[in-house]
């Protein structure tokens, strides 16, 4: 049985940046909200009573991937794949102009 939540009084600008969080993440405002309650309810650490300051962020969930194209970019670069070439989503799908890229 499913059950309805409600939040009151959340300021303008924190729902300002949870619909921007949920635009990034290709959600709607409710797929997003999901998204952060299943988090923190799988985190033992996360909202913890009595813990000092205690926060819920809500900034990019890029950030704990931030290193990652780092590493992709390294590990392309040693393989010897062009890493400087930018190409659009349609020229990345497109297997004539990769061809022709080099890439």
């Amino acid at each position: 049985m499913a059950v309805n939540l409600s939040v009151k009084n959340v300021s303008e600008a924190l729902a300002t940046k949870l619909r921007e969080r949920a635009e990034r993440n290709h959600r709607s405002l409710q797929g997003e909200l999901m998204a952060i309650l299943e988090s923190a309810a799988s985190d033992p650490q996360m909202g913890r009573a009595n813990t000092l300051g205690a926060t819920y962020d809500t900034g990019p969930a890029a950030r704990a991937s931030d290193g990652l194209l780092d590493r992709l970019m390294a590990i392309a670069g040693g393989r010897g794949i062009d890493t400087t070439k930018r190409l659009t989503r349609d020229q990345a799908h497109d297997r004539k102009v990769l061809r022709k890229s080099g890439v």
